[in-house]
């Protein structure tokens, strides 16, 4: 497999909740994690985002916003990598509707953003979702 991959996590808020889908595949199989993957060729990072939200929670918000770049990178005991992804973080607000797991999700559902700390998450899953929910308060 050619590293760098490119990809895309999206933080969807609803009210003092955020969405989170359980991973039905490694890495991670059964940790929660802001929705996301890969993007595709001919696709843009926002175009990306909005697919593999709707791929994997069927909501299709009116508008999403570029938050950060997150550079996750696994090794082995050697340093050799595993695996390395650049994703483009995105957050908005949640339409209304029950999330529905599809895809790579097996469960996707509305967490209080203070008890992501507590959950299973993904490596850095509560700091992104911290910095993501900054970068939408106004002022």
């Amino acid at each position: 497999m050619t590293f760098p991959r490119t990809g895309v996590s999206v933080a969807l808020f609803r009210d003092e909740t955020v969405l989170l889908v359980k991973r039905g595949k490694e890495p991670f199989k059964g940790f929660w994690s802001l929705p996301g993957g890969s993007q595709e060729p001919g696709e843009t990072l926002l175009e990306a985002a909005f697919r593999e939200l709707a791929e994997e929670t069927g909501f299709q918000p009116s508008a999403l916003e570029f938050v950060e770049i997150f550079e996750p990178i696994r090794r082995d005991g050697n340093g050799g990598v595993l695996a390395h992804f650049v994703l483009a973080v995105h957050a908005g607000h949640s339409p209304d509707g029950e999330a529905v797991a599809g895809d790579d999700a097996v469960a996707a559902q509305f967490h209080p953003i203070e008890a992501i700390a507590s959950l299973e998450t993904t490596p850095h899953c509560a700091a992104i979702v911290g910095r993501c929910r900054a970068a939408l308060k106004p002022g």
